[in-house]
């Protein structure tokens, strides 16, 4: 039966690009009388269920207008990742599960003819010159495109689906990823204008952690974003301001980089400056940004520990800037307040493995004290790891917390 459908499938796509007037632009109102056209003669050559029918009119208007086989995988709420690797090889994370698909594309060309619809639309340039770029959907979802010569098994995609509704703190309490105790504790902090650093590895949450204590700003403040994709989905402050980067392009448009945009920033009043993940030479505006005024600033960086994360800093400082060590790690000790660490455990649940506060500069080292660290107490039946984020000190440096009328004792 699917085989049959398929055929039909493929018949009345090729049928349908016939069809269609290329000379103008067509409505998604005249595709579907097209397309129900087509059906209808269909129906008159074979007997097709209403069920049927309903199948193909949806997969030939993905086929034209929409993203073909992914389009039904990036509707599917329950999707977060999707990973393709060539043509005929499709894998999605669901439930926090990998698994392959049955589904795949007709052809290379066709994935690649996909590929430049999504990065087009994002005014990118993805090429053989260019192999490697990062775009985003109309929802909001990241993708990430590698071609040949650098993708040795045909083209490679990445899309990391982002939930209809932002996740918020309350979401991560009901996840398990945080306790209660420590959210009341991070708003007083985020309410106090502590710089905030938000670190982990690949798909520990970074980014959906640095949304949900977005949500604990202040909503009389003017706040700016910056990333390389929009990802963030910051509500309720109505002086927001988002910013983008920007590749160069065959037009002859300059690339506008993370540190183009962080001094541009700083000339447009923010109250804070939020910067989605730094990689590189940006760590030392980031840091600047932090030390001349803007309290309450937070980012997000790739590490495997909080104090592999101030390793990562330093290098991508030196990246940026010649500066001697000493002033250097005394520019990142007297920037960020206190450091987060998610990390994602071996039953796949993402958690806030450690949060420490940074004490500043003595014996020519930054000096951490940790406040709270999970630990692990086991698993269950079902293999879902047991634990606590525990308490192990206090705030040290609690005058923001005063200053903003806070209490200052942890939760």
């Amino acid at each position: 039966m699917k085989n049959r459908l398929d055929e039909v499938r493929k018949r009345l796509r090729d049928e349908l690009r016939e069809n269609i007037d290329y000379s103008r632009d067509v409505s998604d109102e005249e595709m579907q009388e097209l397309i129900d056209g087509l059906l209808i003669r269909e129906g008159k050559k074979q007997a097709l269920s209403l069920e049927e029918k309903a199948w193909l009119r949806k997969e030939l208007f993905h086929a034209v207008r929409k993203l073909d086989v992914l389009q039904e995988l990036i509707d599917n709420a329950e999707i977060t990742e999707i990973m393709i690797n060539g043509p005929e090889s499709i894998f999605v994370e669901q439930k926090g599960r990998l698994s392959r698909l049955e589904q795949k594309f007709e052809s290379k060309e066709k994935l690649e003819d996909i590929i430049q619809q999504i990065v087009a639309a994002c005014n990118r340039v993805v090429n053989e010159s260019s192999p490697i770029v990062d775009a985003r959907l109309e929802s909001g979802a990241r993708v990430n495109v590698v071609l040949n010569p650098v993708a040795l098994n045909g083209p490679i995609v990445t899309i990391r689906r982002f939930p209809d509704r932002p996740i918020m703190m309350e979401d991560l309490v009901a996840f398990g990823s945080v306790s209660p105790e420590v959210c009341e504790w991070l708003q007083k902090l985020v309410r106090a204008r502590y710089n905030i650093f938000i670190s982990g590895g690949t798909g520990s949450g970074k980014t959906t952690f640095l949304n949900a204590l977005s949500d604990y700003i202040p909503k009389d403040e003017r706040i700016i974003t910056i990333e390389d994709n929009a990802e963030l989905q910051i509500l309720n402050i109505p002086n927001l301001v988002r910013l983008e980067t920007r590749n160069a392009n065959v037009e002859g448009c300059r690339e506008i980089t993370i540190r183009d945009l962080i001094r541009t920033s700083l000339r447009m009043r923010p109250d804070r400056i939020i910067v989605g993940e730094v990689r590189g030479k940006e760590a030392f505006d980031m840091m600047q940004c932090m030390n001349t005024g803007h309290d309450g600033s937070m980012s997000t960086g790739h590490a495997n520990s909080s104090r592999d994360m101030l390793s990562r800093l330093e290098n991508m400082i030196l990246m940026g800037m010649d500066l001697p060590l000493k002033a250097m790690k005394q520019q990142i000790a007297s920037g960020i307040d206190v450091i987060i660490h998610l990390g994602r455990l071996r039953d796949r649940s993402r958690k806030v493995m450690e949060i420490v506060e940074v004490l500043g500069f003595e014996n020519e080292e930054i000096q951490l004290k940790t406040l709270y660290r999970f630990e692990e107490e086991g698993e269950d039946k079902e293999g879902k790891i047991i634990g606590t984020l525990r308490q192990k000190g206090e705030l040290a440096y609690v005058e923001k917390l005063k200053a903003a009328g806070l209490h200052a004792k942890s939760g």
